[in-house]
């Protein structure tokens, strides 16, 4: 399924890599990406591509789950959050692959009305479940 209009594209450029340099066409993202020494590299100052999809996913998770909560006229707790795993690692029989794992905290709400949020905004709405969906082991806890 593909989307019905496109509202925004966001542009960012890559160069040198895992151990090299990315700028988004508006300047706002301008910084040094770093080999994590569990991967070999020196670690230290500077992102990664993990850390950017574990970032990307749970803003938009979160978002998602505030768009399904509007639409419900739920009211979302002030201190809610989500933290993003992201993990890295060989697969079979040739490359890498990914996982990740979703922390979802949405304190003193209802534990099933929560669950129906995480799961809604998870099957319905959010792109980046839809994008990772068949392709990456997704799991999310409601923490």
């Amino acid at each position: 399924m593909g989307i019905k209009q496109v509202l925004y594209t966001a542009t960012a450029t890559a160069k040198g890599g895992r151990a090299g340099h990315v700028k988004s066409s508006d300047g706002v993202l301008d910084f040094d990406l770093k080999v994590p020494k569990e991967l070999g590299g020196p670690g230290g100052l500077g992102s990664n591509p993990e850390q950017l999809f574990a970032a990307g996913y749970a803003a938009c998770f979160e978002g998602a789950m505030r768009f399904v909560a509007g639409q419900r006229k739920i009211q979302v707790p002030a201190d809610t959050h989500v933290t993003g795993h992201v993990g890295i690692g060989p697969r079979e029989p040739t490359g890498f692959g990914i996982t990740v794992q979703l922390d979802v905290s949405l304190p003193g709400l209802d534990r099933a009305v929560a669950q129906d949020l995480v799961d809604t905004a998870h099957r319905d709405i959010c792109p980046y479940s839809h994008a990772t969906r068949g392709n990456v082991d997704v799991t999310i806890k409601l923490v």
